[in-house]
Formats: C-alpha cells, sequence, structure tokens
C-alpha cells in the first residue's frame, strides 16, 4: 500500500518547498554524476558470426537414450528455443545452466531509484501491473517467463508460461484469474497426462466448443510434440489429445477463429517447426474439434515460426509470421508472411518488408544475445507478432539501431511496425515505433488488434534507466533497472499511432537465471498478446521481485481498453495505401445539474470489502454511457466506476485520467472498504459497495452505495450512484464526506479529449446534495476548474 499523507496540506508549508527544492537539486546533481560514470566500456573483437562447438563436459542422466552431444547441430538442437533442446545443451557441456548475479547497482544507480520514488507518478497506457504467478517457487527454481494470455467467457482469464519450480520434471506453469484480472490463481495444472511438460505454452477459448485449449511440448506425444489440455471454465484442466506427436517438434503458436459469421468459424490452428524435416520445416496443424487435428507442411526448411494469427472479422483468413534468420547470430533478418484463405488447407507466402540487421551485443551460440555484461544473457533475434483485422494486416519486429553488425553498434534495437491493407499481399514501409533520441536499447516487441481496429503494441525499452543512452545492465542485480515495458497504441488499425507511452508501472532490473536445469542465456522467448472484445491484454517478463538478494523471472500482465471513436494523434504512415477515414461519432458530453436526493442504502453486498481493488458486477439493465451500451461495471473501491478498464489506482487525479475510458468518477479518492471499528456508523456497522434497484421496468434505477473509510481507518466517506434504465443521464449523491471535496475528483469521462469534471481537490463543485449529469451534444471545449461559491444543499427528499 501506499498512502497519501495524513497532513493533507503539508505541500503548502514553506518547509516542504524547500525540500523540493533540495530534491530537485538532488536530481540535478545525480544526472551530471551519471553523465559522467555511466558511459559503456567500449566493445571488444567482434563476436564471430559462426558457433563452433567444444564439447567440455557431459551429463548422462539426462539425455536421451544413446544421444550423440557431436550431432547437436546437425540435429538443430542449438537453433531450438523449447526448454527441453536448452537442457540437451546444458548436459552436453555447450550452454551453461542458469545465471547467478553478477554484481550489484552502483551507487549512483541506487541515488537514481532514491529520486525516482520522490518524483510524481507518470502517465501510463494500460492499467495496474498484475503479477500472475504468486506464490513463486523455491529459489533457485524460480523462472516463470515466456506466456501466452487468453480471454474468456465469466470474467475469466488465463495466462499460459514456463516455469521452472519443478524442472526438470515439469517447466509449465499456468495461472487464471475469473474476476477481469482482480485476483490470480497459479497452479501447476498442466504437468501430469502428458509425460514430461517442456513449456513452450500455448492458450485459446474456443467459445464454439465452449471450451479452453491449453498447450505445451510433451514427452507423451511422441518424445517433444504439442500435448493439450481442455478446461470448461479455465480453472480445472484435463489431459487432452496431442496435437502433434513428433520427436522435435519447437515454438509452437495457436489460435483460433471465434466470429460466428465465419465460414471456418471455431476452427483451432497451431504453427510449429518440425526439426526432424529439412531442419526445422515449418508446419501448421488444424481442427474443428481439439481432438483430430490435420498437418499441413508451409516450408520444407528451416525458417523460424513466430506466431500464427487469423482476420477478427469474417474472411476467415489466416496467417503465420516466419523470419529466415540468416543462420543465426547477428545476421540480416527477413520476415515472412504465409496466408491461407480456405482454413489452413493450402498456403502462399511473401516476404513483409525489407531484409534488416538483427539486434542484439553479442552471439554467445545460434542465438543473438542483448546483454553480455560478464555473462550472455537474453537470446532474441528480433522476433515480435502479428495481428489480422479485415484486409489490414499488422506485424511489428525488433532490428539493430543502425544499419550495421549490431555488436559494433551504439544502439542495438528498435522497434519497427509493418502494415499491408490488402490482407497480406503487399506491404508498405517499416515504421518505427520506438520514438526516443538516445541509443537506449529496445527489443522482443508484441502486438495484438481488438474487434474495433485498435492495435496495442508493446515492448522491453531502456531509455529510462540510463538518461537516454545503452546501458549493457548487470544480470541479477537487485539495485540497478534496466528496463521498463514500453508500447503504443493505433487507434485506426495502424494507420496512425498514439505517442508511446509506459505500459509497466515500474522499472525493473535485468533478472537472473538461477536454475541449472535451464539454459543461462534464457528469459523468455516471447510474450504472445491477445484480446477479447475491446479489451487487449499484454504480458513480460519482469524482474521487479526480488528473492535470494537477486532480481528473478516473473509474469506481469496489463489490461488496455479499445475504443470505438478515435482521435489518434497523427504519426508517419506506416503504408501508403490509402484507407478510408471512419466517419467521426457524434460528439456528446454531460451537463451537471444540482437536483434533491439523498442515498438509497443498499441491500446486496457485492463482496468489495478491501484497500484498492475491483470488483466487477452485471448490470440488471443495459446502460448507455456517452455511445456505447454497457452490461457490467468494474467497480473500484476508491470511489469510481469503470465501464472498460480495471484499475485500482488510489491517487486520484483531476481529470481526464489517461485512458481511462468510460469511467464515472463519483468520488474518486484513496479509500477502504475493508470492516474496521469505523465502519460502525453504516448501516449494518459493514463497510464496503452496497447495491438495490428502484422502480419496475422499463424505469428501474440501480442503485450503487459506497460506505467506506480512509485509509487509516478514520473518516467516513458515503456517497451513491445511479443509473438509469432506458435512460442516458445517471446521478451522483452524497452523504457523509469528511473532507469534502478537497482531495477528491468527481465527474465523467469518455477519452483523453471528452470528459466534464465537477470538482478535483477543492475546485469546482461543493461535494454536497446531488447533481444529475445530463447528456448533450458537445458545445464547446470543456472549461478548466475554477472554485466556485459554496453550495447550500435544499432540504432532502425521501428515497426515491
Amino acid at each position: 500500500m501506499k498512502k497519501k499523507s495524513v497532513s493533507r496540506l503539508a505541500f503548502l508549508e514553506p518547509r516542504i518547498l524547500i525540500g523540493l527544492f533540495i530534491v530537485l537539486a538532488g536530481v540535478l546533481l545525480a544526472l551530471l554524476g551519471l553523465g559522467a560514470f555511466s558511459a559503456s566500456a567500449a566493445s571488444s573483437a567482434k563476436v564471430q558470426q559462426k558457433y563452433n562447438p567444444t564439447i567440455s563436459s557431459i551429463d548422462l542422466s539426462v539425455l536421451p537414450p544413446g544421444f550423440d552431444c557431436y550431432k547437436i547441430n546437425e540435429l538443430g538442437i542449438d537453433k531450438q528455443e523449447n526448454l527441453r533442446a536448452g537442457l540437451i545443451m546444458i548436459a552436453c557441456g555447450l550452454a551453461e545452466g542458469g545465471s547467478p548475479p553478477s554484481g550489484s547497482g552502483s551507487l549512483g544507480n541506487r541515488l537514481s531509484q532514491w529520486i525516482q520514488k520522490l518524483l510524481p507518478e507518470p502517465l501510463f497506457i494500460g492499467g495496474t501491473d498484475l503479477d500472475v504467478i504468486l506464490p513463486d517457487g523455491a529459489y533457485p527454481h524460480v523462472n516463470q517467463s515466456e506466456s501466452m494470455e487468453w480471454g474468456g467467457p465469466n470474467n475469466t482469464w488465463v495466462v499460459n508460461y514456463n516455469d521452472s519450480r519443478t524442472a526438470p520434471s515439469c517447466y509449465s506453469g499456468i495461472s487464471y484469474s475469473t474476476d477481469n484480472g482482480a485476483t490470480w490463481h497459479a497452479s501447476s495444472a498442466l504437468c501430469s497426462g502428458h509425460g514430461t511438460n517442456f513449456g513452450d505454452p500455448i492458450v485459446v477459448y474456443n467459445p464454439r466448443l465452449g471450451m479452453w485449449f491449453a498447450g505445451d511440448l510433451a514427452s507423451g506425444c511422441g518424445g517433444q510434440g504439442i500435448g493439450l489440455w481442455t478446461s470448461p471454465n479455465g480453472v480445472t484442466w484435463s489431459v487432452g489429445a496431442c496435437a502433434h506427436n513428433g520427436t522435435s517438434d519447437d515454438r509452437e503458436s495457436a489460435w483460433v477463429d471465434n466470429n460466428p459469421s465465419s465460414p471456418f468459424y471455431g476452427r483451432m490452428y497451431i504453427s510449429y517447426n518440425d526439426l526432424t524435416i529439412g531442419g526445422g520445416a515449418l508446419y501448421v496443424v488444424y481442427s474443428d474439434n481439439g481432438t483430430t487435428w490435420t498437418p499441413v507442411q508451409l516450408n520444407p526448411s528451416f525458417i523460424r515460426d513466430v506466431q500464427i494469427t487469423g482476420d477478427l472479422q469474417s474472411s476467415g483468413r489466416v496467417y503465420v509470421a516466419a523470419m529466415n534468420e540468416g543462420g543465426g547470430g547477428l545476421t540480416v533478418r527477413q520476415n515472412v508472411m504465409y496466408r491461407s484463405t480456405n482454413g489452413g488447407v493450402t498456403w502462399t507466402s511473401t516476404n513483409a518488408g525489407p531484409g534488416f540487421q538483427g539486434p542484439g551485443r553479442s552471439n554467445p551460440s545460434y542465438f543473438a544475445c542483448m546483454f553480455n555484461n560478464g555473462i550472455n544473457m537474453w537470446r532474441h533475434m528480433g522476433w515480435g507478432e502479428p495481428a489480422a483485422n479485415g484486409n489490414v494486416v499488422s506485424l511489428d519486429y525488433a532490428a539493430c539501431g543502425q544499419p550495421t553488425y549490431c555488436a559494433n553498434a551504439t544502439d542495438h534495437g528498435d522497434i519497427y511496425y509493418i502494415r499491408s491493407t490488402d490482407a497480406g499481399l503487399t506491404w508498405g514501409t517499416p515504421v518505427k515505433l520506438n520514438t526516443d533520441s538516445g541509443t537506449a536499447m529496445q527489443w522482443q516487441p508484441s502486438l495484438t488488434t481488438t474487434q474495433n481496429g485498435t492495435l496495442f503494441a508493446s515492448w522491453y525499452d531502456q531509455r529510462e534507466v540510463n538518461g537516454g543512452a545503452d546501458l549493457n545492465c548487470t544480470v541479477g542485480s537487485p539495485t540497478q533497472n534496466c528496463y521498463r515495458r514500453w508500447g503504443r497504441i493505433s487507434l485506426d488499425n495502424g494507420a496512425t499511432w498514439q505517442p508511446d507511452d509506459m505500459v509497466g508501472r515500474a522499472l525493473s532490473p535485468l533478472p537472473a537465471q538461477p536454475d541449472a536445469n535451464v539454459v543461462s542465456t534464457y528469459e523468455g522467448d516471447y510474450d504472445y498478446h491477445s484480446s477479447s472484445g475491446t479489451t487487449a491484454i499484454g504480458g513480460w517478463t519482469d524482474g521487479r521481485n526480488i528473492i535470494n538478494n537477486s532480481s528473478q523471472q516473473d509474469v506481469f500482465v496489463n489490461f488496455v481498453q479499445g475504443t470505438s471513436s478515435p482521435t489518434p494523434t497523427p504519426s508517419a504512415t506506416a503504408s501508403p495505401t490509402p484507407t478510408n477515414t471512419p466517419t467521426p461519432t457524434p460528439c456528446v458530453q454531460y451537463a451537471i445539474t444540482q437536483i434533491v436526493g439523498s442515498i438509497v442504502p443498499g441491500t446486496t453486498d457485492i463482496g468489495n470489502h478491501c484497500d484498492d481493488c475491483i470488483t466487477t458486477i452485471a448490470l440488471p439493465f443495459s446502460y448507455m454511457l456517452y455511445d456505447l451500451t454497457f452490461t457490467s461495471v468494474n467497480l473500484s473501491s476508491n470511489g469510481n466506476a469503470q465501464f472498460m478498464t480495471i484499475d485500482a489506482f488510489f491517487n486520484n487525479v483531476c481529470l481526464p485520467w489517461t485512458t481511462h475510458n468510460y469511467t464515472i468518477m463519483p468520488y474518486w479518492d484513496d479509500l477502504n472498504t475493508v470492516q474496521q471499528t469505523g465502519c460502525a456508523s453504516y448501516p449494518g456497522g459493514t463497510c464496503g459497495i452496497y447495491t438495490s434497484v428502484s422502480g419496475t421496468v422499463p424505469n428501474r434505477i440501480f442503485n450503487i452505495e459506497w460506505r467506506t473509510l480512509y485509509p487509516q481507518g478514520n473518516g467516513m466517506l458515503n456517497f451513491e450512484l445511479r443509473l438509469y434504465e432506458n435512460q442516458q443521464h445517471f446521478d451522483v449523491v452524497y452523504g457523509t464526506l469528511t473532507n469534502g471535496n478537497l482531495f477528491a475528483t468527481a465527474g465523467v469521462q469518455k477519452d483523453d479529449g471528452n470528459f466534464t469534471p465537477y470538482f478535483c481537490n477543492g475546485l469546482g463543485g461543493p461535494a454536497l446534495g446531488a447533481q444529475s449529469y445530463i447528456v448533450q451534444p458537445c458545445a464547446s471545449p470543456i472549461p478548466s476548474l475554477t472554485p466556485t461559491a459554496t453550495f447550500t444543499p435544499t432540504a432532502t427528499a425521501t428515497a426515491t
């Protein structure tokens, strides 16, 4: 927890202003110091392009019977990404297992961290960071990374990821949330039924079958094939079919066509490399029932499977993004897009954009590594993720920051986006998504699209940790920040992009990999994003949780909401092919009128008894806010009602609350609904959020009452939101509020440019009586909040 200062007017005191001046002076001195001492050492001799193995020692106990370590290259094991291949490399003495911390952070970095804590919290894309792993494993078996996320019915989201807590017998972990991400539950449900689970996670929900499907590489499916598990609810899992029986499958990815208008509605697809054929032939298997799978070869020789996806609209088209890795190392790459228009039966391909120089600092083996500060770390070849919506097909990827052999570059990675507007037949010019001006590295991007054409791209980004300059981070340091997850949003299917901004709510050190059962360079090879309706979810590897005095790998996720009426900030166009400009939604906003009213006591306890949490409830009737109709709402203990986002952030801001579209703030402040002695003054002596319904169909009123305290258990803050059936207006009614409007925010917003404030931190209207928010056409820009005369309430009428 936080919290705001008990003395909420302390910032007005002169001594505090003097302290702020000292802090700012410290910031200046710290920046000067970092500039003097944080310059990276010049790179040594050029790293060799090819890997020539020299076998040092062999551990026969973990090798397949009769395995010959000198056939590593011949069998393509050195270029496989799965954890079983890594274990074989370790056993053959060709790779190290684990990467212990290589040192602690500098004094300058610790000072930078201290100063960072004193600065105001910046704006972010998406909601709260959510750690889906807890509780963690026992050190050193604490590696959780490389994830795929998917959403389904009943507010359920599932994340499948690699987890070393029971390695080497199982490398799988799966977490679920049944409350739209507010709480998460981790399990090892996929560790039985298909022999040894080697990881490489996939997960989808198939509404036609009413079933979840999760998968990993498994020994029970031919030795190293693709095993599936099924679930009716995303919570309990049963062993399913083998989607493919193989001895050397690698890097599978999955997608399901969930559009009821598609000719292939409910068909599931899994792409993968088969290293026993052509050195890594590219395949897809597809199925309409999850039991019988049909294989199709897309390419007879090795080309890396990156990710499979399909059109969210009704065409039924499916796409596989692949990469020609140029023989490995830091060579030139080429993205290739495969396309099927007949349900995966036949495929065609085209180059997706020009060739590009691979990102990274070194290549100690086949894979390039992003860091080599004493330890080669974070293997990555520039892979990104595709997305498709209608005729627009999108792809992001990472390339070297300069068109040169990247070990010799000063900028070791940037993120690029490329777009096709003719269903993948031709491709436009790549656009760089990260807009920082320094040499900081960006790598391993992901991408997804929502039904309404919102694109969400995210990546790992170093721009904040060394003044915008490159930083070869220390592995596992608990004190040296290395990166943050950044991202960018397009509201018009990639034609233009909003400014890039932070996704992760915290900076992260470079996590170590202490588990000897996992290859030392591993930090997770992909972070497959996805969407459900207008909600996108993205995961990443994060090292903020310190175990055994070392940063280590956890999977975090974040939810990002799409919007149906974009007004994007123009930027470089990703494709020269013109697209139609969408017809803008008529502008509406709310006018606030003082009314007479009193709180109708709630009778239904929704179960919100917490500090900084969200509870999602179904509405008793459909309700339209601005121009969208909703059937559920996410209620925060901190006094706001979010119809699209899920964010329990406590520190109120004056509107707009960036990226929090379609939100009503009856009384947004740092509040607490936990049952405490201070709740005795409320009906029944209980705090929480309570609802009731007044009136009859078709003129019902849904009353949502907050009974809260301040986080310290003091004060009394009682207020209510009323939604009207078949009407667009809503009311806010205030009861007892200890500090009135001094430290809270009230109002409503559609998006960052369309909002109506009522009060904020003492400015605006009083937190007294009741107000009705009535929708009307936009007339003029919303005025800034200014002090108003004190409102004297009239006598309140009886409850309605």
